[in-house]
């Protein structure tokens, strides 16, 4: 394997969804031309590179591999500026990868975004959420209120909603969604 570079990277994402997606990692890691193999080494490489000091941290690291974002802002919380920038993927032609910079450069959030003039999908009821329909932030306008809840390990995230007189959540990794479940009836609990 020559470089890394976007093909790759999208590879890195694969192997996390493949936890709750297999099929569909499958289908689109061989849309990419990749063998599980192929995977399993591209995830390993892509370890090491993040964990070696020669290779550039926080958003330097993303340009590194997809080159210039597509799209870049500055968005306040509260006090603090952060840098938003965001590159476009083959695998999710609607979606972009967004990576949000604190002032000192350190990544705070890293995931798949609806593209800024891609309109939110026709999702009306819990029926229509099919793994990789949504991305985290359609959550908040198809059914609000929600409450968000991060995951185990950076790449997750899920999201805590009621509809249709019960209560659900919503896995994501990569902030694209892979799986909805029942969690009870009625109002929904407190994510902790």
């Amino acid at each position: 394997m020559k470089g890394f570079a976007r093909r790759e990277f999208q590879l890195v994402l694969l192997r996390r969804m493949a936890d709750y997606q297999p099929d569909l990692v499958a289908a689109a890691a061989g849309s990419l031309g990749a063998s599980r193999t192929e995977m399993r080494e591209v995830n390993a490489r892509w370890q090491r590179l993040v964990r070696s000091r020669a290779f550039p941290n926080g958003r330097r690291r993303l340009a590194v591999v997809l080159g210039p974002p597509a799209n870049e802002e500055i968005r306040r919380f509260g006090d603090v500026e952060c840098e938003i920038a965001q590159w476009p993927l083959w695998l999710w032609p609607d979606l972009r990868y967004e990576a949000m910079t604190a002032p000192d450069g350190t990544i705070m959030q890293e995931w798949l975004v609806r593209a800024p003039d891609v309109p939110v999908p026709g999702l009306e009821t819990v029926d229509d959420l099919a793994p990789w329909s949504c991305v985290v932030g359609d959550m908040d306008r198809l059914f609000a209120p929600v409450e968000h809840a991060p995951g185990e390990v950076p790449s997750r995230w899920h999201v805590g909603f009621a509809a249709e007189g019960s209560a659900y959540m919503a896995h994501f990794v990569w902030g694209l969604l892979q799986a909805v479940e029942v969690t009870g009836s009625g109002r929904r609990g407190r994510l902790d």
